[in-house]
């Protein structure tokens, strides 16, 4: 009895290489993305499916199971992690199907979470202070950190500098945006202190470098454009990065848990608003397309709260005489 594969599906006699293999389509639709910073992203989550599935699995044999194993790795993580990573499968899901790879969704049993708008979000300045200027932290981290918060940019398009993004003189660095446009930040003095001795006269690579020398092949071996011609080390990758600062910022969490490079860039625009800057001056800084964007990131939190409090407290008012 003859065998009639489905549409997408591969038939028991087709050719091994005319079978799309998950491998393959990944590589193929991280091509397809153009911003940077959405294909670093999106590579994390996929190199997982990867690894679930196997390298030479058929895209049309993908199944919820698969998908479910990928997300099993975040079932612990918070809301907006789990919503990342889900993002990225889902796009993958949506690509394949355009490209008729596959004719099913095996994220349909997955489900976005919700996330909690929590009102301490942005960080006490000088719980920062302290902690940028605190010599116990490499300085590769305190760089970092000092940049994220003066640039008030995301976390993915400051990893992704490379040395000729940099324009010392005027304090600025070329980025790509989150919709691949190329846009300017800004930094400090501080930071502008700092930057020439984390270079030490390093003109091309990365700006952000691992500790070790980068694997020269193997599946571990990053691109070629990730990996700095001088010292042969990679670029510090965004997870990385990320557990150095909650690990460095527990001691000053009141919580213990630790800080997330995105509330560095969250803090930035909330001190700036309340230190009276307008609408379109915090848009300006944080490059958002529309300034209803700005809500999420300018809501006046803890410290104004303790400060309007503590101002009109009748027990702290003296008369004058």
């Amino acid at each position: 009895m003859p065998v009639v594969a489905f549409p997408g599906m591969p038939g028991p006699d087709s050719p091994a290489d005319d079978r799309a293999a998950v491998a393959d389509a990944v590589a193929r639709f991280l091509d397809s993305l153009d911003a940077a910073t959405t294909r670093r992203s999106y590579a994390c989550t996929l190199a997982r499916l990867t690894a679930a599935s196997g390298t030479r699995h058929p895209v049309a044999a993908l199944d919820c199971d698969h998908y479910a194993t990928v997300m099993d790795h975040w079932a612990a993580a918070e809301p907006a992690t789990w919503n990342r990573h889900l993002s990225a499968l889902v796009s993958f899901t949506t690509w394949a199907q355009r490209q008729d790879l596959l004719a099913t969704n095996p994220a349909r049993r997955l489900r976005r979470r919700k996330t909690t708008r929590r009102g301490d979000r942005a960080l006490p300045a000088a719980r920062l202070e302290a902690l940028f200027a605190d010599d116990r932290h490499a300085l590769r981290e305190r760089v970092l950190w000092r940049l994220l918060y003066e640039t008030a940019a995301r976390a993915e398009e400051i990893l992704s500098l490379d040395v000729g993004d940099l324009d010392l003189e005027y304090r600025r660095a070329r980025v790509v945006s989150k919709g691949g446009a190329l846009e300017y930040v800004h930094w400090a003095t501080a930071t502008a202190r700092l930057l020439p001795r984390l270079l030490k006269g390093r003109q091309t690579g990365p700006v952000f470098l691992t500790d070790r020398r980068a694997p020269a092949s193997g599946r571990r071996a990053p691109a070629a454009a990730d990996i700095c011609p001088i010292t042969g080390r990679g670029r510090l990758s965004y997870p990385r990065a990320e557990h150095l600062f909650k690990t460095a910022s527990a001691e000053l969490d009141p919580h213990g848990d630790g800080w997330t490079l995105h509330q560095l860039r969250h803090s930035a625009l909330t001190h700036l608003a309340a230190a009276g800057r307008t609408a379109p001056e915090l848009q300006a800084k944080s490059r958002h397309q529309h300034l209803s964007s700005l809500g999420h990131y300018v809501r006046l939190g803890e410290e104004t709260s303790a400060r309007i409090t503590a101002e009109h407290d009748p027990a702290a008012r003296r008369r004058t005489r």
